[in-house]
C-alpha cells in the first residue's frame, strides 16, 4: 500500500460490531433495491411515441430503424459521442462501451443493444476495430435520427430503448448523463470498494485518496491497447 493511501484506512472492529453496521447498512441497500424495482415497474408502464422511418447507416450498407432489432422487438441503443477527424474519440463512450462483449445473452429476453453514431460509417467502423469494440455499430451521419434522440452532431452521449410493432418503431425511455451508470458493470463493482470511485466529488471519509474527475478513467488510447487491433 502506497504512503498516501497507509494512513486512510476504516476503522477495525471485531467481527461482532462490524456485522451490526454491515446488517444497518443492508436495510438502506434492500430499500434501494425495491426502489429500483419500483421505478422499472414504473419504467414499463412509460407511454411511448412514434418514430419515423429513419434509414442509418451498417456495416453492408443502409438499413431501416425497424431492421436495426436483428428481428427482436426491442432495442437498446448507446449514441456514442463523435468527433470529426479526430484520431480518438470520447474516452468515455469508449470505455463505456467496451465493456459490453457478450451481449447474445439479451437475445433471451427479445432484445438487442447496438451503438449509433455521428461519424461516417466508414470512419466509425475503422474506430470500433481500433479500439476492439464487440458491439454493431450503425452510423447516423445522413439521418436526423441522432438528433431526434438527444444525441446531436458534437453533442452528448444518450441511451434510448425502442420498441417494436412490425415495421413501426416506438421510442419507450431516454437517458443521458449518470443515467447511464445503471448500465455499467464498471462502477458497480468500483462502489462497492472502500476507496470507491477516488473521484473528489464523493462523499468520502478525511484523508481517503481523492483526485478530479475522469481522471482514473481508461483513456481511448488504453482501451485500443488492451482490446484493439493491436492489443497485447
Amino acid at each position: 500500500m502506497s504512503d498516501a493511501r497507509s494512513s486512510a484506512l476504516p476503522t477495525v472492529v471485531d467481527a461482532a460490531v462490524w456485522r451490526e453496521k454491515l446488517d444497518a447498512l443492508r436495510v438502506r441497500e434492500k430499500a434501494a433495491t425495491r426502489e429500483l424495482d419500483g421505478i422499472a415497474a414504473e419504467r414499463r408502464r412509460l407511454p411511448m411515441v412514434e418514430m419515423p422511418d429513419y434509414v442509418l447507416e451498417g456495416e453492408d450498407g443502409p438499413v431501416r430503424l425497424a431492421e436495426v432489432f436483428g428481428g427482436h422487438p426491442q432495442l437498446i441503443v448507446y449514441s456514442h459521442m463523435w468527433r470529426d477527424g479526430a484520431e480518438w474519440q470520447c474516452g468515455g463512450c469508449t470505455g463505456f462501451t467496451s465493456q459490453f462483449t457478450r451481449l447474445a445473452g439479451l437475445e433471451k429476453f427479445d432484445a438487442r443493444f447496438v451503438v449509433v453514431t455521428q461519424g461516417e460509417i466508414g470512419e466509425a467502423l475503422a474506430y470500433r476495430r481500433k479500439v476492439g469494440n464487440q458491439m454493431a455499430w450503425y452510423s447516423t451521419a445522413n439521418s436526423s435520427f441522432g438528433a431526434d434522440v438527444g444525441a446531436p452532431p458534437d453533442g452528448g452521449f444518450a441511451v434510448n430503448v425502442f420498441l417494436r410493432d412490425g415495421d413501426t418503431v416506438y421510442r419507450t425511455w431516454h437517458t443521458d448523463g449518470r443515467g447511464t451508470e445503471q448500465l455499467s458493470h464498471l462502477f458497480g463493482l468500483v462502489d462497492l470498494l472502500p476507496y470507491g470511485r477516488q473521484e473528489e466529488w464523493q462523499d468520502s471519509p478525511e484523508g481517503w485518496p481523492q483526485s478530479p474527475t475522469y481522471s482514473r478513467w481508461a483513456s481511448s488510447q488504453e482501451i485500443a491497447a488492451a482490446y484493439g487491433e493491436g492489443a497485447r
